[in-house]
C-alpha cells in the first residue's frame, strides 16, 4: 500500500509539471521548429551525396578508399555549411579535437587569444605552461592570452583591442558556458565577434569550441563565419548512437593542418580505418536534430520547474537556448551533491551506482559526475556534474528523451523534499 507521503508528491508532482509546461509552452513548441529545419538540412546532405547502404562497410588497416569516410566528411562540411570537415572515432574526446585543431592551427612564436574567458578546464593543460615538458601549445613556444570577460558576461572588446599584438593568429571562442554561471553565446552574437574580430585582425583565424552546441539553433558558427570549430560525437551530433570521436570543420586549408596534427604531416584524413563505427555514426548524425531537441526541451522544463521551486537557474525557462546545458544554483554542497546523485539514480544504465566527488584527471577541483550512458561519458544523454566548490552549481546536460529528462526531475524533487530542501 501506498504511504501518504508518496500520494501526497505525487499530486503535487502533477501540479508542478503541469504548471511548468504550460508556462513554457511556446518555449516548448519554438524547439519543435528548430528540429524540423535541422532534420531537414541533415536529410539534404545525406541525399545529395548519395548515402548509400555500402558506405557502412568497415574498414581496416591503413583505410585507404574507404568511400564511407570520405562521404561522411562531406556530409559534415555540408550539414555545418562548411568549406571541408573531419570526422573521426580516433578523436577520443572533445577537448583532443579542439587539440588537434589549435597545434593544427599554430606555430611557434604565434599567439593564442581566448577573447570569451577562462577556457574549460580540461583545456588549461593543452594551453600549459612554458617548458612544462608535456608537449603543450606553451612548451612549443605558442603563447596564450585570455580576456576576462565583462560582470555581465559579454565580451570585453576594449581589452581584446589591447591584448592583440602582431603575433595574434587564433582568435578562440567557446560557445558554451563551461563551469561558468554565463550565459551560452548564442549564433547571432558568434556572428558579430566574427565581424568584431575581422575589423581587428583581418588575417586572425576564428576559431569555436562548438561542444554542446550543435542543432540547438538552425544555423552553425562555420555558417557565419567562424573559420574553423570542433566538437565531439558523443555530444550533440553523434545522435547518442557514435560509440566515441570527434569532428572538425571549416575553411579547407585549416581542416587540412588539423588532419596533420591529428595523424601526421603529409598522411592527415586520407587514412584512418572506421573499425565498424561509420553505420553509427551517420544514423547519429541523422537522429540528432531529433534528439538535440528532446534534451533542450528536458532543459527548458527543468528549468522553469526548479525556478518555480524558488531555486537560480541559467539559463532560465524563457532565454534564449544555445547549447544543452541547465545550470542549477544550490545554498551549500549537500544539496549540489544530492542532486547529482539523484540523476544517477534515474538513469537506465548503472542507476544503483552513487557517485561521489573525485580528483578528476584535467579538473582543477574535486569534480561529481552522474553518466548512468549506454556511451561511457555520452553528454547528449542525460548527465550532470558539477565541481564541489563555491558557488555550488550543478551542469545538467542531455536526454535522448524528453520523458527521461521529467522522470529524472521528478525523482529529484522527491529526494529533495524527503531531505528537507523543499
Amino acid at each position: 500500500m501506498l504511504d501518504q507521503d508518496h500520494v501526497d508528491f505525487e499530486h503535487l508532482w502533477e501540479q508542478w509539471a503541469e504548471a511548468a509546461e504550460e508556462q513554457a509552452s511556446s518555449r516548448l513548441r519554438a524547439m519543435d521548429r528548430i528540429v524540423e529545419n535541422n532534420q531537414e538540412k541533415v536529410i539534404n546532405a545525406f541525399q545529395k551525396h548519395r548515402v548509400s547502404d555500402f558506405h557502412f562497410a568497415a574498414s581496416t588497416g591503413y583505410g585507404y578508399n574507404d568511400s564511407g569516410r570520405e562521404v561522411l566528411d562531406l556530409v559534415y562540411a555540408d550539414v555545418f555549411g562548411a568549406e571541408a570537415a573531419i570526422v573521426r572515432p580516433h578523436l577520443v574526446s572533445g577537448t583532443h579535437t579542439i587539440s588537434a585543431a589549435l597545434f593544427g592551427c599554430l606555430r611557434p612564436g604565434d599567439e593564442l587569444l581566448f577573447v570569451t574567458g577562462r577556457p574549460y578546464d580540461t583545456l588549461h593543460k593543452v594551453i600549459g605552461k612554458p617548458g612544462d615538458g608535456l608537449g603543450s601549445l606553451a612548451d612549443w613556444g605558442v603563447h596564450t592570452k585570455i580576456v576576462p570577460l565583462l560582470e555581465d558576461g559579454s565580451v570585453n572588446w576594449e581589452a581584446i583591442g589591447a591584448a592583440v599584438s602582431e603575433r595574434t593568429k587564433v582568435f578562440a571562442i567557446q560557445r558554451s558556458r563551461g563551469y561558468d554561471w554565463r550565459p551560452s553565446f548564442t549564433i547571432d552574437q558568434i556572428a558579430d565577434m566574427v565581424s568584431r574580430i575581422k575589423a581587428i585582425q583581418p588575417d586572425g583565424i576564428v576559431f569555436v569550441d562548438n561542444c554542446y552546441g550543435e542543432f540547438t539553433e538552425q544555423r552553425e558558427p562555420t555558417e557565419v563565419g567562424v573559420d574553423l570549430m570542433a566538437g565531439s560525437l558523443i555530444k550533440n551530433p553523434g545522435g547518442g548512437l557514435a560509440p566515441s570521436g570527434g569532428y572538425i570543420a571549416g575553411k579547407q586549408r585549416l581542416v587540412e593542418l588539423a588532419a596533420y596534427r591529428m595523424t601526421a604531416p603529409g598522411i592527415g584524413g586520407e587514412v584512418g580505418a572506421m573499425l565498424g563505427t561509420t553505420r553509427s555514426i551517420f544514423q547519429g548524425l541523422f537522429l540528432a536534430p531529433l534528439l538535440v531537441g528532446q534534451a533542450v526541451k528536458g532543459s527548458i522544463f527543468a528549468s522553469a520547474i526548479f525556478e518555480r521551486l524558488g531555486f537560480e537557474t541559467h539559463p532560465r525557462w524563457n532565454d534564449p537556448r544555445t547549447d544543452l546545458i541547465q545550470a542549477i544554483r544550490f545554498s551549500a554542497a549537500e544539496p549540489l551533491v544530492h542532486f547529482v546523485q539523484s540523476i544517477q539514480k534515474a538513469a537506465a544504465v548503472d542507476a544503483h551506482v552513487v557517485p561521489e566527488p573525485w580528483d578528476m584527471p584535467g579538473y582543477e577541483h574535486p569534480v561529481i559526475m552522474a553518466a548512468g550512458t549506454f556511451i561511457q561519458g555520452g553528454s547528449l544523454e542525460l548527465s550532470a556534474d558539477a565541481p564541489v566548490r563555491e558557488p555550488y552549481i550543478a551542469y545538467m546536460q542531455g536526454g535522448l528523451t524528453y520523458a527521461h529528462v521529467k522522470f529524472a526531475v521528478k525523482g529529484t524533487l522527491r529526494e529533495f523534499r524527503k531531505r528537507g530542501y523543499l
